[in-house]
């Protein structure tokens, strides 16, 4: 590309950032939403990126087409994932990235090492912005970090793939499988999680694809994806560098084979699970509530009592006398100090509600905080207040509750996967020094309180999991509410702070993957998004429309039965951990004979 294009190219993408930018903060100013906007910033600021670097990435004689390829893996990975029906795209994704990496190690003096970074990092930006974009919808900067840092973290366990293959050919791309699912396990258990993108995700929108989720959970999606393309990306190796055309069909007939039986298989087992797999356990009558509050600008300006009587309008309109369960969404109300829920001026109305209905049982997610005494040891989430009296010394919940008529007690459970930003700032001891930042964009070093162990609110009706928004995505982590008990999962969340972007579809989505490995059947209820029921084969029914206020009645099935997944968890996910271990003492040992050896 000459200068002068490039120049110019530069100045329409910067200018394109500055007017998308400015109107982004018009919009802010007077209060309303953005929509599409943070795609098109994203897009135009990473292009006004690559453009400045412009001469970094061609440099080399195949840097043009190694930034094709990287463009190419990166539209191919965010195609293949849900919303979009395209998802049989991810067995081939990564193939395009990893010719890039064997051309770049096959030129490894003429490029060096840290030349893949640029290639790689432009992958996984690329697919974190065409993919979860709508984070910026939540909190802009909270976007920016969670694409462009999560892209850096992505990029760690490829290098270490691409330095383990020069030190240790043989290993190579097994060690680009283990290191990838190592790393997403990390992402699932560390405080700066963001495991959206695991790639067994991927299958959330057919889950009639992955039965098999209830033995190896969503790992077994990656690895499914991640081998696909390690024997796809052979064969084209094969095809270019050792074999002549005329012996391409005789050749590569048995690895093509290889693929499709690896392909095909899992598809054809799943396939017959599904259509055999058949509901277990009693039915229930469950009425899930969509009040439709618009989080931004409505939800929390909204008079109490007014929120109130639409809850309880719409509770009304559809609950009957055989409804067991009414499910409420996520911060429905505020339920006051945590040791006098009793007391709380609303849960008295709702209680007053449901006296009438002495069957039912109100599950539902609500803010709250606790005062700590003062002989009581404080959290991490402690929070200091000056008053009149002296300090005091609390800590805030996004918790759940559940009420029923005649009950002694009121079961709390507190929510415990918090998203990194708004509810965690992750390891507050290295980055305290942030505080000022923090509390400006509405959130706290503190962050929220939690609890260590999973429950299931129990009843003469059964046993239910509490689950509580973002905790929805983390497989492992949802297995303790059934080993706790629970027969059936209510999901509450508030899905309207993404917009009507794929964000509230991918998470609906990735609910279906939790019936499957738990075999649980979901009653979902969101504030605005989609509420619905899910089988426990992951099907989606009754949902709901995006930004209308809903009431759904159905009967789901309560069952108490445990799956080889409930049992051992992500088994997957921990063998690899243990081989990535193994895999790098061999490499730091292998290269420091070799230099010894130099």
């Amino acid at each position: 590309m000459k200068n002068s294009l490039r120049y110019t190219l530069l100045a329409i993408t910067i200018l394109s950032t500055a007017i998308i930018g400015g109107r982004m903060y018009v919009l802010f100013q007077d209060d309303k939403l953005w929509g599409y906007l943070p795609l098109a910033f994203f897009l135009s600021a990473w292009a006004s990126i690559v453009l400045l670097f412009w001469k970094k990435y061609t440099r080399h004689p195949k840097g043009l087409r190694w930034l094709g390829l990287s463009t190419l893996s990166g539209v191919l990975l965010a195609a293949g994932f849900p919303p979009s029906y395209f998802t049989p795209l991810m067995f081939i994704a990564w193939v395009p990235l990893l010719v890039v990496e064997h051309e770049i190690s096959q030129q490894q003096e003429s490029v060096g090492k840290w030349g893949l970074l640029g290639y790689a990092y432009y992958t996984f930006v690329l697919w974190n912005v065409l993919t979860t974009w709508w984070v910026g919808n939540t909190a802009f900067v909270a976007g920016i970090v969670a694409i462009w840092v999560n892209s850096i973290l992505m990029w760690v366990p490829f290098l270490l793939f691409h330095h383990t293959k020069r030190v240790l050919p043989r290993l190579g791309y097994a060690s680009f499988i283990v290191y990838w699912i190592s790393f997403e396990l990390l992402h699932l258990t560390w405080e700066f999680s963001w495991s959206w993108l695991t790639l067994g995700n991927a299958f959330a929108r057919f889950p009639s694809w992955v039965q098999w989720y209830e033995y190896t959970g969503v790992f077994g999606g990656t690895l499914w994806i991640l081998v696909a393309n390690v024997l796809t990306f052979k064969i084209l190796e094969k095809l270019k560098f050792q074999i002549s055309p005329k012996r391409t069909l005789k050749e590569q007939r048995w690895p093509l084979v290889q693929v499709k039986l690896w392909v095909l298989v899992p598809f054809a087992v799943s396939l017959f699970m599904y259509f055999n797999q058949k509901d277990k356990g009693r039915d229930v009558e469950v009425v899930v509530v969509q009040p439709n509050f618009e989080p931004h600008y409505e939800k929390f300006d909204i008079p109490v009592q007014d929120q109130l009587r639409r809850f309880l309008r719409l509770s009304e309109e559809a609950v009957t006398d055989k409804t067991e369960y009414l499910v409420w969404p996520e911060t429905s109300f505020n339920a006051g100090e945590s040791g006098s829920l009793k007391e709380n001026p609303i849960i008295k109305e709702v209680q007053f509600f449901l006296e009438k209905h002495p069957n039912l049982k109100l599950d539902a997610g609500v803010s709250a905080y606790k005062i700590f005494k003062p002989d009581e040891p404080h959290t991490r989430a402690t929070r200091e207040e000056e008053t009149r009296n002296g300090p005091v010394f609390w800590e805030a919940y996004n918790a759940a509750i559940q009420l029923q008529s005649g009950a002694d007690s009121i079961p709390f459970y507190i929510k415990s996967k918090l998203v990194p930003g708004p509810e965690i700032t992750p390891y507050p001891q290295f980055f305290s020094w942030l505080k000022p930042l923090i509390d400006k964009l509405g959130g706290s070093i503190e962050g929220h309180g939690r609890q260590s162990y999973r429950e299931a609110f129990a009843s003469n009706s059964g046993r239910v999991a509490p689950v509580i928004c973002y905790e929805s995505i983390f497989g492992e982590y949802h297995t303790g509410y059934v080993k706790a008990g629970a027969e059936a999962t209510f999901i509450m969340t508030n899905d309207g702070w993404w917009d009507n972007s794929a964000g509230h579809k991918q998470h609906l989505e990735f609910a279906s993957l939790r019936a499957i490995e738990t075999r649980r059947s979901i009653a979902r209820s969101a504030n605005t998004g989609i509420s619905c029921f899910i089988n426990q084969r992951g099907d989606i029914l009754q949902p709901t429309k995006y930004g209308v206020e809903a009431a759904i009645r159905g009967t789901i099935k309560f069952n108490d039965k445990l799956t080889f997944y409930v049992k051992w968890g992500d088994l997957i996910g921990r063998i690899a951990v243990f081989t990535t271990a193994i895999f790098l003492l061999n490499t730091l040992s292998k290269g420091i004979l070799k230099k010894a050896q130099a």
